[in-house]
């Protein structure tokens, strides 16, 4: 995507101070938000048709801005516990700096624009896929085939998209929360590699690690 700059720029900014708990892209005035931006009203119209095509460039802004710290991330990872680690607390901690992002993201996935419902799902789908690709490509869940590891990334993305309004409104579970989310993650990829298990293996890896005792 291409960077914003300008009028675009401001426009998408201030979007993202006005947006509350109770306001979504859609309810914005363009008198507002040209206010907010500093600029004149009609400028919203050289750069945009509509909230529609205004709305896809915010949640383009956001996929954006946040992707690229993330990839950094899990391509320097050494194992993939340090991977779900590092990416677990570089978005969480996005999201906290950037709750409006959150509010956006999480709204805008079930709100009335069907436009915006898609092109979120778009990012989230594009966002898994590359989370897929990095741990394929630095080969951090040896065992587990491709396909299955697009899957859990497919999972994993929406779980924390599902938990960051927590993480962002309950200070006291913020700990709670990440290593909430750090067992999601990390239980998937180990279940899959359970799976190609044989019975008889899965047996002998339960019998080394169920304490000893009469049976249940």
């Amino acid at each position: 995507m291409k960077a914003l700059a300008g009028g675009k720029l401001k426009l998408v900014q201030a979007a993202l101070r006005l947006i509350t708990e109770t306001r979504s892209l859609t309810s914005l005035g363009l008198r507002e938000l040209a206010r907010e931006a500093g600029l004149n009203p009609n400028t919203f119209y050289r750069h945009f048709k509509n909230l529609d095509e205004f709305g896809l460039q915010v949640l383009g802004y956001i996929a954006e801005d946040m992707k690229a710290g993330v990839r950094q991330l899990r391509q320097m990872a050494d194992s993939s516990e340090q991977a779900s680690h590092d990416t677990v607390t570089f978005v969480y901690h996005y999201f906290l700096a950037n709750p409006a992002a959150t509010t956006v993201a999480v709204r805008e996935l079930h709100g009335p624009s069907p436009l915006l419902r898609r092109a979120l799902e778009a990012q989230l789908n594009a966002s898994a896929r590359e989370m897929a690709e990095d741990i394929i490509e630095r080969g951090l869940v040896p065992g587990v085939e491709d396909l299955v590891v697009h899957e859990i990334s497919h999972m994993t993305i929406r779980y924390i998209l599902f938990r960051a309004m927590d993480y962002i409104e309950r200070p006291e579970q913020r700990e709670r929360v990440q290593q909430e989310t750090e067992r999601f993650i990390n239980r998937q990829f180990r279940g899959a590699l359970v799976e190609n298990f044989s019975e008889e293996e899965v047996l002998n890896v339960l019998s080394k690690t169920t304490p000893s005792g009469p049976p249940l």
